[in-house]
This record gives C-alpha cells, sequence and structure tokens, in this order.
C-alpha cells in the first residue's frame, strides 16, 4: 500500500512546458468562468485540481490528464523545463484558489474572492499566452535570495544546464 501511495505522490521533474501552458489555459477558462457568470461553485474544480497538481503532478488532475495525454502532444513537441519551480506556480495557485474558496463560502467576501481569481486568471493568462510564469519568476528570486537552496532545483541553479552553449571548455 506504500508503495502505491508513493509512487502517487510526486510532481514530474522535467515538466512539459506545452502541457504546463494547456494547463493554464484550462485555468484561464475556468476563471473567466467563474468571473463572467458568477459561478463560485467552478472555484471547487479549482482548487481542486491546484491541490492534486502539487501533490501528484498531472495524476490526479483532470485537467493535468487531458494536457498532458490529449492536447500537448497535438499541438507541440514537448519543450522540457525545471519541475520544482512549476511545482511553486502550483502552490502559488494553491494559495490563491483556496483564499478565493474560503473568502466566498467561509466569509461571504464575494467581492474579494472575485478579485482573487481576477490576480489568478491574469498569472494564467500570462503563462498560457505568453509562457510567462509568474510562479517560476517567485520561484527564481526566492532561490537568489537564499530562501531556496540551490539542490532544490540544480537546473534553475546551474544555467548551463538549460544552456550548454555557454560551458567554459575544460582545458587540458
Amino acid at each position: 500500500m506504500r508503495s502505491r501511495i508513493s509512487g502517487l505522490v510526486g510532481f514530474p521533474n522535467p515538466v512539459n512546458e506545452v502541457a504546463a501552458r494547456v494547463v493554464a489555459g484550462g485555468v484561464v477558462a475556468m476563471c473567466v468562468a467563474t468571473l463572467a457568470w458568477r459561478q463560485p461553485w467552478l472555484l471547487l474544480p479549482l482548487c481542486y485540481g491546484f491541490w492534486a497538481r502539487v501533490v501528484t503532478g498531472p495524476k490526479l488532475s483532470p485537467l493535468g490528464q487531458l494536457a498532458t495525454r490529449v492536447v500537448a502532444p497535438r499541438l507541440a513537441a514537448p519543450r522540457f523545463v525545471a519541475g520544482p519551480p512549476k511545482r511553486f506556480a502550483q502552490a502559488m495557485g494553491v494559495a490563491f484558489s483556496t483564499t478565493a474558496l474560503v473568502l466566498w463560502f467561509g466569509a461571504g467576501e464575494h467581492a474579494a474572492a472575485l478579485a482573487v481569481i481576477g490576480l489568478l486568471l491574469a498569472a494564467a493568462l500570462l503563462e498560457s499566452v505568453f509562457g510567462l510564469c509568474l510562479g517560476c519568476r517567485v520561484f527564481a528570486g526566492l532561490m537568489r535570495a537564499g530562501l531556496v537552496p540551490d539542490d532544490v532545483c540544480e537546473a534553475c541553479a546551474d544555467v548551463t544546464l538549460r544552456h550548454p552553449e555557454l560551458r567554459q571548455p575544460v582545458s587540458a
């Protein structure tokens, strides 16, 4: 039983950026629907999806499964990026979607909940359309500040792993 759970929990590293952008597009659609039609029940699957992706990657996320297995393979060849920054970005999505859920259903603060969803929409739109991952940028800043150790994301800490052309030749 323990090995089944340990096989379920975890985040992929590396991550297919094409699939990540498709997931972000799905988040955009859910946020727009929530805002445009004032359908707060959509906060439930939105919030669940972020929690599922943080804990298991795409394994228990319907949107993650759709993105990785169906949509992304039909759009483009995979482009792999480091997993830890993407997981951090999903955790930021957890924070925003859970906050909106609690504000709406727990505190009755509907305007505040809609504002939080608007911020989440903006971040997801930047990721989906432009490939600009705000969570990844925050993660990089935390690494530069020394708040995230280099060994958490070796590919993030060593730019030459992403850009081999920058490696210094080894002299004999």
